[in-house]
Formats: structure tokens, sequence, C-alpha cells
């Protein structure tokens, strides 16, 4: 085991031993003159490069996902990492794709995004910060189509917008209750109409949404233009191109449509692009740089945000369905102190061991694993190691999963980074050349929206029934008159329970599934259902993360984990 004694993740990253990124490129097959360097050590990929890889075969797709999060921790985006190195610690050609970090959540309560001990992707401060500002163009591109709404309005409103129907909120990425429900234009004529608006979170603006899914820069700006941003009195829809408003939004995105490569510790190449949340978004990285990565890498691991309720079932659902992508493996990351947790055990009580515990909390785990051969994939499932693990527990998980018809394997990479975490790198090796895949989706374009809600509610939540109000039924039906009706729904609710209550562990059965309200993103080619109480403008913690971060006296930044 490295030695790790008082080092925190910044503090490795610190350490680390940096290639320059032409290098890393070059594994790849990647020339220097198709690298966009933002500094030595990151860089964007240029288009034209890109369009020349189409006929190139595809690679092996590995999904990592989750448990249900617990305040224990899982580590899925620590295995996605560690997993990629020890694909390419056994001699495979491999890469990784994740999201880029949010704000938001960095100065909230989740703190960075990278990996962590000696499984991560570098530069963690940049990847945690600004990166390569492609977040910030996102915002911008927003709010430009937010800002020439009102300015059509105040300028005589030729498209006939009814001001009550603004369905085009802000967004600023950042974590800020306040902003939540907002009256802009007040103070007179000259600053407007007044009117009832909001700020969500960038990371669940539809332009995230739409540069995620986007194929190309001519796919963002058809998508871009495709947003519905306000109603007429007759409920007809306006769309941003009716305001011209795709054009100035796809120049503002044009260099954050390429995606972005780093490395990890160990020098092996990352993608890390795009980052919508799992619980109010799609939750997958962008599909241009999965594939991307596909065409240069034989093994590509990518992760899905969340547990698999969401992430993964969006990553199948959504997408794959668009993108025209299968994953030929599956991992399923987690813990022991995640099981204990599940089990009753109290945060606090998580370091002494209880065997009863992690058998009572692992029926999360089963659900899980169920859900996802329902996609037709094969699953392993990796046991990110807690140094307080016994082997007792350890053994616990084992073979509750081996009762599933499945493998739980012990990963080490946090502490030794690939050399922790060969036995999954040979075990998702051996599935996904077994051609067990067959992959298909949960539900089929053509089913009623509705059904395909309750497909999810059924399928993947165990909720007995779905509940929502004729509003939201005619409103469904009514998408579906208008030609929407083959869209994918994107369930936007909490992360940390199979139910709509946050507070219920485990595998609960015979739950009802609330629908509060659906929204219609017509550009990113989803229909997303809110389900119970969903924030898509998250509040900071009590004691936000942000307290404890600052420059030390040399300058470095401290407090980023």
């Amino acid at each position: 085991m490295k030695d790790m004694a008082f080092k925190s993740d910044i503090e490795i990253a610190r350490e680390a031993h940096k290639i320059p990124i032409q290098e890393v490129g070059a594994k790849l097959g990647i020339p220097s003159d198709a690298l966009v360097p933002y500094g030595h050590d990151k860089a964007k990929i240029g288009q034209d490069f890109i369009d020349g890889l189409a006929d190139r075969p595809d690679g092996k797709l590995i999904l990592v996902t989750a448990i249900n999060p617990t305040p224990a921790g899982e580590g899925k985006t620590t295995t996605t990492v560690g997993l990629g190195d020890g694909l390419n610690a056994i001699g495979k050609r491999a890469a990784i794709c994740i999201r880029e970090a949010s704000l938001g959540p960095c100065f909230g309560m989740k703190g960075g995004a990278a990996g962590g001990g000696y499984a991560q992707v570098v530069p963690m401060e940049e990847m945690n910060l600004h990166f390569t500002g492609d977040f910030h163009a996102i915002t911008a591109a927003h709010n430009l189509l937010s800002a020439m709404i009102d300015n059509h309005i105040y300028w005589g409103n030729e498209l006939g917008i009814d001001e009550r129907r603004v369905v085009w909120r802000r967004v600023l990425d950042m974590n800020d209750r306040a902003l939540r429900d907002v009256v802009t234009s007040l103070g007179g004529v000259a600053n407007g109409f007044p009117r009832q608006t909001g700020f969500d979170i960038t990371v669940a603006s539809e332009v995230m949404a739409i540069l995620c899914l986007a194929a190309d820069l001519d796919d963002l700006q058809r998508r871009l233009g495709d947003i519905i941003v306000a109603y007429t009195r007759a409920r007809d829809p306006i769309y941003a191109r009716d305001l011209k408003a795709d054009g100035a939004m796809t120049v503002l995105l044009k260099d954050a449509m390429q995606p972005n490569l780093v490395q990890t510790l160990e020098n092996n190449p990352a993608f890390v692009h795009g980052g919508p949340f799992a619980n109010i978004a799609h939750g997958c990285n962008s599909v241009i740089a999965t594939k991307t990565a596909l065409k240069l890498a034989d093994y590509v691991v990518t992760e899905a945000g969340f547990g698999a309720d969401l992430g993964a079932e969006k990553f199948m659902n959504i997408k794959c369905r668009k993108a025209g992508i299968a994953p030929d493996a599956v991992v399923i990351v987690a813990t022991v102190r995640a099981m204990k947790m599940n089990g009753g055990v109290a945060k606090a009580d998580l370091g002494s061991e209880n065997v009863a515990a992690v058998e009572k909390g692992c029926p999360n785990l089963g659900r899980h694993i169920r859900n996802v051969k329902q996609f037709g994939v094969p699953v392993v499932v990796s046991i990110n190691h807690f140094a307080g693990d016994t082997e007792a527990e350890i053994a616990a998980v084992e073979a509750y999963v081996a009762a599933q018809g499945a493998e739980a394997l012990v990963s080490r990479h946090w502490a030794d980074g690939s050399a922790g975490i060969t036995p999954l790198a040979r075990k998702v090796v051996e599935m996904a050349e077994s051609g067990q895949a067959q992959f298909a989706p949960l539900y089929p374009d053509e089913m009623p929206l509705f059904e395909k809600i309750e497909r999810i509610a059924k399928s993947i939540y165990h909720a007995s029934e779905v509940i929502a109000d004729q509003k939201v039924r005619d409103q469904l039906k009514a998408w579906e008159e208008a030609g929407y009706g083959h869209l994918p729904v994107c369930m936007a609710k909490t992360q940390y329970s199979f139910s709509t209550d946050p507070t219920l562990r485990g595998a609960p059965e015979g739950h009802t599934l609330p629908v509060r309200e659906v929204r219609l993103s017509a550009g990113a080619g989803f229909i997303v259902v809110i389900c119970g109480e969903i924030m898509t403008m998250p509040g900071l913690p009590r004691v936000p993360s942000a307290e404890a971060i600052g420059l030390n006296d040399l300058g470095q930044i401290e407090g980023l984990f």
C-alpha cells in the first residue's frame, strides 16, 4: 500500500508527475496539431480530427454505476478512474470518460469530482474550478437567450409572447436558494415588464443537456433552435430560433463543444466533458466525448451519476438510445460502509464490525443488480475498499452478490492505484469479450409517455403506482399530439432512495410515485418528469465546503477534496 498517511486528495494530486498533454494524446494516436492546449496539462480535441474518425470501429464500452448514495460514500468516480488505470496496467488501451465538476456542489456539500486517493484525474484544482470554461460558456449561452426573450417583449413583442407563459428561466453555476423564485424588471418602464421567474443551477440547463447529446456543431445549433422558451396566449410554442438566438448561442458554445483531454495520476487519457446533474437531468458526460473515445481506445470506462436507478437508467434509456451506443459490461460500485448504513447503522458507528447490518443493507445492492440486468448487459460488483472493512463483512457482501447471480470483487484502487484493481479489470475484460451483452432500452420509442413513466416507476423503482393530476396527464397527451410522443422520459427525483422519500433506504416495495410536474426539453429531446420534492436550484448546507477553501502561504489552493 502506498504511503497515504494524512495525505488529502489535493496533496496527492499536487505531487503527481504529469506528462505533457501531447504525450497523453499520443497514447491514443491523437496528433499534436489536433489538440488545442489549455496550458501544459489539458487540451481540447479539434472537431476536424473527430470528424475523421467516423469509419473506425468502436472499442468496448464499460459503464460504472453505483448503489443509492449514502453519507458513507461509494466512490463511483474513483472506481471509474481506477478501472481505467487498471485496464491500461493489464495491457489494454483504455480511456475514461467522466463529467466536469459543477461549482455549486464543489463549494456546497460534495466537494470535488475528480476521483480520490491514488485514483484521480489531474489537474485536480483546475478541474474542480474553472477548467476550460465550458460551464461558463453554457451559462452565458443560456442567459443570452433569457436576455433576448425579455428584450423581444420590451421592443414590442412581435411574436405575441404571453408574459405569463415564459418558461425559460436563468441559470447560475452556484447553489443559491435565494434565486429560486424572483421578480425581474422592477424599477420602471426603462427596465421592461415585471414578471415572476427564477434561476436554476447551470447543470440543470437544457443547454447543458443539449451540448452533452449533440453530435456536432450543426446538430448543436439545430437543437438550440428547438428549445421552447415561451407560449403565446393561444398556447402556441415560441422557439429559440423564432428569436434568432440559436446562431449566437452556438458561437458562445463553439469551443465548449470540443471534448477536454486530461490525464489520470498514472498518465492515462481521460476525457472530461459536460456535466448534467443525474437527479434533475440525464447525468452523463457528453456523447461527443464518449464516441470519440470509443474510436480511439479499445476500452472506454464511463460513469453515470448517482445510483443506478437514476444515472444508469438514463444512460441506457436516453444517452445510448440517442447516441446509438451500448455498454458491453456494467460495474456497480458498493461499499461495506454503505451496506451498513442501509442496514440501519448510524454514520458514527460505521467503524464497528456489524455483519448483520451489512446483510440487512444488501437488498439495495441486489435491487440495482436485478435492475441493470433488465437491460441485457452483464454485471459485476466492485466493493470499494475502506481500511475499516473486516473480512467477515466483505464475505457477507460477496455471498449476497453470488446469490444474485453475479460476482463481487474487492477493489483497493483508492490506496494502491491500478495495482489494487487489476482483478476487477480482468473480470471486466472477460465479460466484455464474452459477447454476453444483448442491450435493449427498457421501453420502445412508440410507447405513450405516461406508460414510459410507469415502466420506469414499476420496473426500476418497484413502485406500485404512479399518481399525477389530470393537468399533467393532459399535458403529456398534448405533447404526443404535437409530435413529441417518441421522446424518452428523464426522471427528476431524489438520488437517496428508490422512492421519492430520501429517508427511505434499502429496497422499498409498493410505494407510490407522485409526478408533480412535467417539462418538455424539445432541444435536448426528452421529457423531464419531476417527482416529489426536487430542487433545480440547490441551496448551500449549514456549513458549506466553501468555508474551508482558500490559499495557503505558498499561494496554493487548500480545502478542495
